[in-house]
């Protein structure tokens, strides 16, 4: 596990890697939000996950940002709850956990990292 610093608030974004996630998930104290968009959540996902993808679409022009994002993982999880956040590559999870513990919006949130 490791951590960097966000950008904006200065609070650390934690990683995990997949071994201590499964560790976690298996513990059933963590949930799992799937950043990816639905297209590919819903190719296959992890048991449980819930999706709110963080881009709404990816073009050659561009990424265009889920506007909504925190809001929507609010009404998912309460700020008293512990989860992580995953998606393919890891650049949007880390993008969305630095954004998440900016908005002080969960008590505790993991980006999932090799």
């Amino acid at each position: 596990m490791g951590s960097l610093r966000s950008s904006g608030s200065g609070m650390p974004v934690q990683s995990v890697d997949p071994e201590a996630a499964c560790a976690l998930l298996a513990s059933e104290q963590y949930g799992y939000v799937d950043v990816r968009m639905w297209e590919d959540f819903h190719k296959g996902h992890v048991a449980g996950a819930r999706n709110v993808p963080y881009y709404l679409s990816v073009t050659p022009h561009g990424k265009e940002r889920n506007p909504h994002f925190v809001d929507q993982v609010a009404v998912l999880h309460s700020k008293e709850d512990r989860f992580l956040v995953g998606c393919r590559s890891g650049v949007p999870s880390r993008l969305a956990t630095a954004e998440l513990v900016a908005a002080a919006s969960t008590k505790e949130c993991w980006f999932l990292a090799d």
